[in-house]
């Protein structure tokens, strides 16, 4: 990267342009990525052209924006022939409707229907992720004619490490890998080595689905289908990582309250930041008025006995943090699949047995310390110590219990995170906290 950012500087084009033909697709993207927007167009047109689509795939939207605006209707439809569908069509998603209309324009007949057909599927579908350029044998082939077809076919599919067998209709009947052929004789019959029954999903389905069952199979590619079992096209390892990393990204900035953004940090407005983060704050501030309400109903407590005071906030703190913890266990059990909403009850259990072992220890070391900060004070040391067990043990019931609530009634399981849940667990602790002072001391 600092060789190619200083032959740029030194506007050592010839230098430059070998240098960019040794280096990765993503790599070289990355450097685009650092120059200014203005000066892309520029570098973009050193890259070989055997490249060229692959560096342009890896690129931000905004970048491949500015290529398309200053590229030729020669130099378009060029990189769009290169493009993989899948890539294509993210890139289309992408780009204001002008740009887009450009595009298509360039782009030949096959091309354009393959993109508007991708386009018609749901968002998040797995037909929105998958790519169209699958390896297909035909039945009845032996190696000798797959091995064949391959190598005049290969260049323009996905991946060849895995065939897919289908009969006249484009029904899927089996896999065979690359391995298999190569090793096998060259009269062998295809569908004597394929495996039948291919673990496979259907174009309607969530993506997130696609994802989980190849993790589950240790897939490298998984073939898609339509509804009557025909092959369309199939989801790649690459593909499902871009989608776990959409996917954990947005249920980080939902656990943490902030409204989902694709965009990069360093490249987001700081108003479209505030705008993100604004309407979460709001609600949680409104929320916690529930929490002064509390207070102000306790407030001859306060007056009868200041020192309790002192002890709302780690009450509080540790309630939460509880809950986080049960939370955010349960909402990665659910993303991963190892958790159902059926496992409640079991949930709960183990929870409330965590807590009680937590709270119980909890309670021993902190009311040993009232102890010794506090002389005298044993009822305020036992009202605090087992205030404390139980918010942890409520805490972690609740921390549990509301992602599966959530998944229950169809709401992503990541809104019941860390700042739902202390919001609810700080007015929870609070009445269990007077309950118990008002047990002990009548106030």
């Amino acid at each position: 990267m600092d060789k190619l950012l200083e032959l740029f500087e030194n506007k050592d084009w010839r230098g430059l342009k070998a240098a960019l033909a040794d280096e990765n697709e993503v790599d070289t993207a990355l450097f685009l990525d650092e120059i200014e927007p203005e000066n892309v167009p520029l570098v973009f047109r050193l890259i070989g052209k055997d490249m060229a689509a692959e560096v342009f795939a890896n690129l931000s939207p905004e970048l491949q924006e500015i290529i398309i605006r200053s590229a030729s209707d020669a130099e378009l439809a060029s990189i769009l022939e290169e493009l993989a569908v899948d890539d294509a069509v993210d890139m289309v998603g992408e780009l204001p409707a002008n740009v887009v209309t450009r595009v298509l324009k360039n782009a030949s007949p096959e091309t354009r229907t393959l993109i508007n057909r991708f386009l018609n599927y749901p968002e998040n579908s797995v037909g929105s992720i998958m790519t169209a350029e699958a390896m297909e044998l035909r039945t009845g082939m032996n190696v000798g004619e797959a091995i064949a077809y391959i190598r005049k076919n290969g260049e323009d599919s996905e991946t060849i490490y895995t065939a897919y067998v289908i009969d006249s209709k484009r029904v899927l009947l089996g896999t065979v890998s690359a391995k298999e052929l190569i090793l096998s004789p060259d009269d062998a019959e295809v569908d004597k080595l394929m495996e039948d029954d291919p673990i496979s999903i259907t174009v309607d389905e969530d993506r997130e689905t696609a994802v989980k069952t190849m993790m589950k199979y240790d897939l490298l590619s998984m073939p898609v289908t339509d509804g009557e079992g025909r092959l369309v096209g199939l989801v790649t390892i690459d593909d499902a990582m871009e989608v776990m990393e959409d996917e954990t990204t947005e249920d980080f900035r939902k656990m943490a309250g902030i409204a989902p953004n694709e965009k990069p940090y360093l490249k987001t407005g700081v108003f479209t930041i505030a705008k993100d983060r604004f309407l979460w704050l709001l609600i949680l501030m409104v929320s916690s008025l529930i929490t002064c309400a509390i207070l102000e109903t306790y407030e001859a407590a306060f007056a009868a006995l200041p020192i309790l005071v002192t002890f709302i906030p780690m009450l509080t703190d540790t309630g939460g943090n509880a809950g986080s913890q049960s939370a955010t266990l349960i909402i990665r059990g659910m993303a991963i699949g190892e958790i159902e909403p059926r496992d409640i009850f079991r949930i709960l259990l183990k929870e409330f047995t965590v807590a009680l072992i937590c709270g119980f220890v909890l309670c021993v070391v902190n009311f040993l310390r009232m102890l010794v900060q506090y002389p005298g004070q044993t009822a305020v040391g036992i009202t605090v110590s087992l205030s404390l067990m139980a918010t942890v043990i409520v805490a972690k019931l609740v921390g549990a219990a509301l992602p599966v609530a959530a998944k229950v009634i169809k709401v992503d399981p990541a809104l019941m995170a860390s700042p739902v849940i202390s919001t609810i667990v700080d007015a929870l602790s609070l009445v269990i906290f007077f309950g118990f002072a008002e047990a002990f001391f009548g106030i």
